[in-house]
């Protein structure tokens, strides 16, 4: 058998693992909704969700809205890219603003540039309060973080959304149990068996667009805490720091502020699959800011809401 039918085999079993997953959200939930911020693993998701319920020739309309938590701290590359799916495919878009919650004082910041990617968590739990969510799909893997590891792929959550790894449910034989009292909640995890390298080889295959900043291209950073900091209005260069222009790109994208873009010369997908499979390094692990405060930092903003 040729590696290339080996790799097909592999990227439909798990193709046909998540669109049976999705399925299931719709069947069992009254009210899901898809968390799409523009990222990678969200446009597979989302390429998988319209798989899922295409029939034939005819146009997808998908049975419950995307849902994007906005920090009001986002690579503009990435908004325009969310803005063109919504208008191309017409899906139903709905927003929750970081920025209405600091105005309402459920989200309060020290000074202005903090990291808002923390404080999602609230505003995100104001639009499943808001919108009567029982159930939201995201992109999470497994591969991803410690704390995304020991996640179920239908994550429960308690009346004030936080996650107890000891209230969790059996899931054997790919049964799942959506049952949930008013006001809980479920976070379910499509794609949580992926690795990094299972997505970009199906980005590859399906031949999706992705925003420009995941492939090379100059950027102005900062060498700090051996990350790529990147100068911009949120992330400024300090006193006495110095700055340089590098061919990078991005892994993962998320918040500006704890976000950073990695050296790379990869201008396709099959560039990028052959510098990700001899990385030693998890994606979040050599870009995000926010995960190298300590060991336990995702675990505990998961307990507080997060995705």
């Amino acid at each position: 058998m040729s590696e290339q039918k080996l790799l097909d085999d592999h990227l439909d079993w798990l193709e046909a693992e998540s669109i049976y997953i999705i399925r299931e959200v719709v069947a069992q939930c009254s009210n899901p909704a898809m968390l799409f911020s523009g990222g990678k693993d969200s446009i597979v998701m989302f390429h998988l969700a319209r798989k899922a319920f295409q029939f034939g020739d005819r146009p997808v309309k998908l049975p419950f809205p995307i849902l994007h938590i906005d920090t009001g701290h986002n690579y503009p590359e990435v908004i325009a890219y969310r803005d063109a799916v919504v208008e191309k495919t017409g899906v139903k878009l709905i927003v929750g603003h970081v920025e209405d919650s600091i105005k309402k004082g459920t989200v309060r910041l020290r000074k202005e540039t903090d990291s808002r990617n923390a404080a999602q968590a609230v505003t995100l739990l104001e639009a499943i309060a808001e919108h009567e969510f029982d159930a939201l799909m995201g992109g999470a893997r497994r591969d991803e973080e410690k704390a995304r590891a020991k996640e179920r792929i239908f994550s429960f959550r308690d009346e004030f959304g936080q996650w107890d790894p000891k209230a969790q449910r059996p899931e054997l034989w790919s049964l799942y149990n959506a049952r949930i009292a008013k006001g809980e909640n479920m976070r379910v995890f499509p794609i949580s068996n992926w690795t990094e390298l299972d997505i970009w080889q199906y980005i590859s295959r399906e031949k999706l667009e992705l925003p420009s900043i995941y492939y090379t291209h100059q950027r102005e950073v900062v060498k700090k805490n051996n990350l790529l900091v990147p100068v911009t209005d949120v992330t400024p260069k300090a006193a006495g720091e110095e700055s340089e222009v590098l061919g990078v790109r991005f892994r993962t994208v998320g918040d500006i502020s704890c976000t950073c873009p990695v050296l790379s010369t990869a201008a396709t997908p099959l560039e990028i699959i052959a510098e990700t499979a001899i990385t030693e390094i998890t994606e979040r692990g050599a870009t995000r800011m926010d995960d190298q405060t300590n060991e336990a930092s995702m675990e505990r903003r998961k307990k507080e809401g997060y995705f």
